[in-house]
């Protein structure tokens, strides 16, 4: 009868604990969090890189950044603001050991924001055919009020959602 007694008491205290859990669940994954940011390797082998200019003045080719995630942070709009910066995580492996970032450019047409991410390297290098795994985080321009957003990076389309902070009841 004691067991029989446990048993219901648990579970009833388990379908307590499962009913009062909070209504929004925040990411734990540190790619997920506005803000965040890794220096140097990550733990997923990733390395934070930044856009840099040329160390020397030479004929280089551009090619369309390789990438393979895009994540998009935005900041929960606290309720004394309308706007809010958004950030973007960009995951990616450069094709060869000569490859660098080059340029990242913008332009927000309404909820839409088309972007470009190119890649360099020089035009007379022999590189090798290694892999390097990079993430690039950068910033959007200007502000973003709560709504649907569509980020065009290279063709790749994400879309993405600004949301006002939500109040303790």
């Amino acid at each position: 009868m004691t067991i029989k007694y446990v048993s219901t008491t648990v579970l009833f205290l388990l379908f307590l604990a499962a009913c009062s859990a909070p209504r929004s669940v925040v990411s734990t994954d540190p790619d997920m969090q506005y803000g965040h940011r890794y220096e140097g390797i990550a733990p997923d082998g990733y390395t934070t890189v930044k856009i840099n200019k040329p160390d020397v003045e030479a004929d280089f080719m551009y090619f369309p950044a390789t990438f393979d995630h895009v994540i998009v942070r935005s900041n929960l709009i606290p309720l004394e603001q309308d706007t809010v910066a958004v950030e973007i995580l960009v995951k990616g492996r450069l094709p060869d050991a000569c490859m660098e970032l080059h340029a990242f450019n913008q332009k927000k047409t309404e909820n839409i924001i088309t972007a470009t991410l190119e890649m360099r390297r020089l035009q007379s290098s022999v590189c090798a055919t290694v892999l390097h795994p990079y993430r690039l985080y950068l910033m959007l321009e200007g502000g973003f009020k709560q709504g649907h957003y569509s980020l065009r990076l290279n063709d790749t389309v994400v879309p993405f959602r600004v949301r006002q902070a939500e109040t303790e009841a």
